[in-house]
């Protein structure tokens, strides 16, 4: 539960982040869809730079307090400088101020989130106890969405508000220290032997490491599809279902519908498999988020019910892949000789940041070509049919191809208890 706490600010600063900083760029502060999508890509690919240079410096250097809780301590100030900056906005701000600050936020959470996804693999070498962690922090992860969601229905339910913004700030300032001091105090660092981070010819074998490749391609899939229905989230339920109000009641269902599942995909992970269980809560989510562009004006039980849906889904999407993760770490410590969960973390963080990005990026600007206007009341058909088309039918074919991939992943809990024996037979083990 100490190691799991850190996920609740750091959701909470996820929700604004994806889903309510841009549209409230866009229109509160007048830059426009076309500019924050551009802004954003760009700010993303400066992150996709940085985040293998912090994995493989977590990897590598060691302190007298460990390997990963002083980049969560780092991190800290520099994320709490770049939340006051974007989040309470002075007026006539432009694309340079939004650049700079999201890169400062990315820079940070890149310095946070990376040692501590890569401290979750080390925990435990078992199969089924990395997902039980992973279930606490994304259990976690969850409330703060869940609290990040509900903070706006305050301001009476606007997400995008200048209001709702400066309490997720307030909330964030509170709780990000508090919650990183309980976790570097209270969880200990497993003693591993040392073992070198590997060179030109590890970086060989992530490329040959073919469960690696096959599950960065269909996190990368799944993640474009979930960042295309986060960026426009807001943007649909206040222009097609018309329930602006409700966004934040909206998203306080979807976020609890999925912790709630969790305990469930749990235990089917147990039976089926933890790449199994994954493969089919997308394929429940895509069932249902398909009858989404079929919503128009009032149909909020309707759209009420596609959240509690796929939120369900939600809690295998947060909790599986991550615990799918940390067992290709121990293949590749296998065949390389090397240990880099730090890198690996952030090679799965570029995909997750790239496909963020690629979401803002393409949707914004194919939405300002089919002439939607946020500002604007009522927008013309062919405006909101690519808007319905973006934010649901477009992901939904996304995670048919991230199911095809992983529907046969072959590293399962029988194939990872053989990788783990023969580690544990190597004198360099440690463990």
């Amino acid at each position: 539960m100490a190691f799991g706490v850190p996920g609740f600010p750091l959701a909470a600063l996820t929700v604004p982040l994806y889903i309510y900083l841009p549209a409230f760029y866009a229109d509160e502060m007048g830059l426009g869809l076309a500019a924050v999508g551009g802004v954003l890509l760009a700010a993303r690919l400066f992150d996709v730079v940085i985040d293998p240079l912090v994995g493989l410096l977590s990897d590598r250097l060691t302190t007298r307090i460990g390997r990963r809780r002083p980049w969560l301590l780092c991190g800290t100030p520099i994320a709490l400088l770049a939340v006051y900056k974007l989040f309470l906005p002075a007026q006539g701000v432009g694309d340079a101020y939004l650049l700079v600050w999201t890169g400062v936020l990315y820079l940070a959470w890149s310095i946070l989130l990376l040692p501590y996804y890569a401290w979750a693999a080390e925990l435990s070498p078992d199969y089924h106890e990395r997902a039980r962690i992973t279930s606490f922090r994304e259990s976690f992860t969850i409330l703060g969405t869940l609290a990040a969601a509900g903070l706006p229905a305050l301001e009476g339910g606007r997400a995008t508000g200048a209001g709702a913004l400066s309490m997720l700030a307030i909330l964030m300032m509170v709780a990000l220290p508090i919650a990183i001091g309980v976790c570097v105090a209270a969880v200990p660092e497993r003693p591993l032997a040392p073992v070198p981070a590997g060179g030109l010819s590890g970086w060989r074998a992530i490329v040959a490491n073919r469960p690696f490749v096959r599950l960065i391609a269909a996190y990368l899939l799944n993640g474009l599809a979930n960042g295309l229905t986060a960026t426009l989230f807001t943007l649909f339920a206040s222009h097609v279902v018309k329930v602006a109000d409700l966004t934040g009641a909206l998203l306080f269902v979807y976020f609890l519908a999925g912790i709630l599942a969790v305990p469930f995909w749990l235990r089917l992970s147990r039976r089926r498999g933890k790449h199994r269980a994954w493969a089919l809560s997308l394929l429940w989510t895509a069932a249902w988020f398909v009858w989404a562009p079929a919503l128009g004006p009032g149909d909020l039980a309707w759209y009420g019910l596609i959240s509690v849906m796929t939120g369900i889904g939600l809690g295998a999407d947060l909790t599986l892949p991550s615990a799918m993760q940390a067992d290709i770490v121990d293949l590749d410590t296998l065949e390389s000789g090397a240990r880099r969960a730090g890198l690996y973390f952030a090679l799965w963080g570029m995909a997750t940041k790239l496909a963020l990005a690629l979401a803002v990026g393409i949707a914004f600007p194919l939405l300002d070509l089919a002439g939607f206007d946020p500002a604007r009341e009522t927008n013309a058909g062919p405006a909101l049919t690519a808007l319905g088309l973006l934010y649901a039918v477009v992901p939904v074919v996304i995670k048919l191809g991230a199911t095809a991939l992983v529907w046969n992943y072959p590293l399962d809990a029988d194939a990872h208890a053989a990788v783990r024996a023969r580690l544990e037979a190597l004198p360099a083990a440690g463990e």
